[in-house]
């Protein structure tokens, strides 16, 4: 549904994990309108719980003063296995959690997290280029 396209740019994925989103209000009815912006959302730990900050959740239009705020932490749901796993990789190996994308599964959204080492300029340069190349040979065959 909702693709952070962007984190591949900037990070080398590793390990992936689904996870479900604590939602409250009309945060799903503005979900499934669209408008989710992953732009600087990240996840971080918090008394031995997952939380996703900066994710960006427009206003739904047809509520009133019921209306959720648009950036606000929201609880990642998780198995206790995948939390102490992700917490590991995070305080030994240095690497961060990101979001990659958010999609409905049977009524519930869902965002798949991924550890994530951040990609150097160089690194960066290289896949544009590998990137481009693989183009021009689509638009020669």
């Amino acid at each position: 549904m909702f693709e952070n396209r962007r984190a591949r740019f900037e990070y080398e994925l590793l390990d992936r994990f689904e996870a479900g989103i604590e939602l409250r209000g009309t945060e799903i009815k503005s979900m499934r309108g669209g408008g989710v912006d992953f732009r600087d959302s990240f996840a971080r730990f918090s008394d031995n719980e997952l939380f996703l900050e900066n994710l960006y959740v427009p206003p739904y239009g047809k509520a009133s003063y019921n209306n959720h705020e648009a950036r606000r932490k929201r609880k990642l749901l998780l198995h206790r296995k995948e939390l102490t796993e992700i917490f590991q990789a995070v305080t030994r190996k240095g690497l961060t959690v990101v979001p990659v994308r958010m999609y409905m599964v049977r009524g519930r959204m869902k965002l798949e997290v991924a550890l994530a080492r951040g990609k150097k300029l160089h690194d960066k340069r290289e896949a544009e280029k590998t990137k481009s190349a693989k183009r021009e040979m689509e638009m020669y065959r």
